[in-house]
């Protein structure tokens, strides 16, 4: 009798080893499954449409909003602290989307470890949100004085053509500040990016029925919009590094608020340089000598605000969507639209060579979306992958589970 009793004792012991193992396995392939992958949910209709209607907002708002700003140029309009206030001031139309979004609302392709974070990390400090929030609207003030003198002293088409360089940076900062990394499609992307720019660098643009300004201002143009390309491709990169480091958290309420905290110190950076620079004594004279009016002046301003504000909107919902990156991707792929209504709008001159450069920022574009897909691949069979360990480590658990049983039931028989 001792003996069966304590072979009993040590099959029932090894029955609850194999328990416990088993739980531990489920659970741990439990917490796989339950990651959410960093994949495009491509089932999902009603996400389908949210990014139809945030790519349509990005389009439409830079389509909109750069014209609008070339014809307060062309119209009479020379203050260039004023057209950079419109790029910033208009964020109040953001503030009811504070009111629609709980603070609890959360990304649905949030990472794994930002999700975990999320909840473990403490939130950060005023300090700290003051500190980042007042570098990013310094910084995004300087990047659009540099798009205002950018505007101020290039044709309409060759101004956007050369915003496509802001991909090729995006790529450079990213590598540095999010671990992006370098594949044959990025390198081409960057290399026929940089050709469109630079084909742009010396041509002649006198011939434009826009402005005529000189080749020195011509060259002033160039750079100022290179660097508030750089810029723009920064802001991005530090964007999504501050929500990894700093925030730990990408909810929509999140993404608006540095949205609008960091407009809000631009608006005070650039209504400082307005009233320092001394151009705001010559608005008003700037306004009753506007070719379409005083209302027409007002008009241009407030619209232009407002829509760079849709823009932003847009921008935004991209962001929370799937990632900065790619709403820079869609914003990019808005640019050659414009050069085509600068030719009807504003009779630009579309030449050889600005028809050679909107080929080759269209080609590094597909290239570089291109890049994106094959990640998108590449995700999505990982995760197929996952889960198809999991499933099948769960199976096999259970197999043993019941075999265990089983022997320990003819043991007892027995």
């Amino acid at each position: 009798m001792g003996e069966p009793q304590q072979l009993q004792s040590q099959i029932h012991s090894a029955e609850e080893q194999q328990t416990k193992e088993a739980n531990y396995s489920t659970a741990e392939n439990g917490n796989v499954n339950h990651q959410p992958a960093v994949v495009l949910p491509h089932g999902n209709y009603m996400w389908w449409l949210r990014m139809a209607v945030y790519s349509f907002l990005v389009l439409a708002g830079q389509t909109v909003a750069v014209p609008l700003g070339r014809l307060y140029y062309d119209r009479g309009g020379n203050s260039k602290w004023m057209a950079t206030l419109v790029q910033v001031a208009g964020f109040p139309v953001l503030l009811p989307l504070l009111f629609f979004n709980s603070p609890t609302t959360t990304k649905n392709q949030t990472p794994p470890h930002n999700h975990e974070h999320s909840h473990r990390s403490k939130p950060p400090s005023l300090l700290t949100l003051t500190s980042l929030y007042t570098f990013l609207g310094v910084f995004l003030a300087g990047m659009c004085m540099l798009y205002s003198i950018g505007l101020l002293y290039l044709p309409v088409s060759t101004y956007t053509l050369i915003c496509a360089s802001q991909l090729g940076f995006n790529a450079f900062f990213s590598f540095f500040l999010n671990s992006q990394k370098f594949t044959p499609f990025i390198v081409n992307s960057l290399v026929l990016l940089t050709i469109s720019s630079a084909l742009l660098v010396f041509q002649n643009d006198s011939s434009s029925g826009s402005t005529k300004v000189s080749k020195a201002k011509n060259a002033i143009g160039f750079v100022c919009t290179v660097g508030a390309s750089a810029g723009y491709a920064f802001m991005l990169s530090a964007t999504q590094l501050a929500f990894k480091k700093i925030l730990k958290s990408q909810t929509f309420r999140v993404v608006l608020d540095m949205i609008i905290y960091q407009s809000l110190v631009a608006t005070f950076v650039v209504l400082i340089g307005l009233f320092a620079s001394g151009e705001w004594k010559t608005l008003g004279k700037e306004m009753d000598h506007f070719e379409m009016g005083k209302v027409s002046y007002v008009m241009n301003l407030v619209w232009t605000a407002i829509i760079w504000q849709v823009f932003s909107i847009g921008a935004v919902g991209l962001i929370f969507e799937v990632s900065s990156l790619f709403s820079n991707v869609i914003s990019i792929l808005g640019l050659p639209i414009v050069p085509v209504l600068a030719v009807f709008l504003f009779h630009d001159r579309m030449d050889g060579v600005k028809f050679m450069a909107m080929l080759f920022a269209i080609w590094g574009f597909v290239s570089y979306v291109y890049q994106h897909y094959l990640d998108d691949l590449e995700s999505k069979v990982r995760s197929e992958n996952v889960n198809g360990v999991s499933e099948v480590n769960v199976s096999f658990v259970g197999n043993e589970n019941v075999n265990g049983v089983s022997e320990v039931s003819l043991v007892g028989r027995g």
